[in-house]
């Protein structure tokens, strides 16, 4: 593993500090960029990955990010009846613009501005789940207890049937 994170994989770093989680980015020689890329890299069912997806309200234009499991399709009416607004899959450049990372490496947390987010519940049924860290090849694992602490986000069923 690698020992001098990018700059935008620091930036979770320190915000994982600033907020008191004894979490540890870490970078790996092998891409992460898919959730089934990030279950090999680091051993665990695909399951335990946690996926960090945009999308857009289609009333005011506003992210929302959804953290789901990674095996999981997120079902856009649950997750739009949530919030009570439809959802519109979100282009490379929105996410960007909204989060500060590029597609296949936006974590969590950490983003440019708060972003509203939703956590699929099927991450409650793994104990350690893994997330991005702002790079296609970086993550940390945390517990879904965490995520919700981190994220301030509810829980909800918003996966694909």
């Amino acid at each position: 593993m690698t020992e001098i994170l990018k700059s935008s994989t620091q930036r979770v770093q320190a915000y994982l500090n600033s907020r008191g989680f004894d979490l540890r980015v870490q970078q790996i020689p092998e891409t992460t960029r898919t959730a089934a890329e990030a279950a090999k890299a680091v051993n665990c069912d695909v399951s335990c990955i946690a996926k960090s997806l945009i999308f857009q309200n289609r009333d005011n234009h506003e992210p929302l990010l959804i953290i789901a499991s990674g095996g999981n399709r997120v079902d856009l009416e649950k997750a739009g009846e949530v919030i009570g607004s439809k959802l519109e899959r979100a282009d490379a450049g929105f996410a960007r613009k909204h989060t500060g990372y590029s597609i296949g490496g936006i974590p969590p947390v950490a983003h440019v501005k708060p972003i509203n987010t939703l956590l699929d519940q099927d991450l409650r049924l793994n104990p350690v789940i893994w997330a991005a860290a702002g790079t296609p090849n970086s993550l940390f694992s945390l517990t879904p207890d965490e995520l919700q602490d981190l994220t301030g986000a509810s829980w909800a069923e918003i996966a694909e049937d």
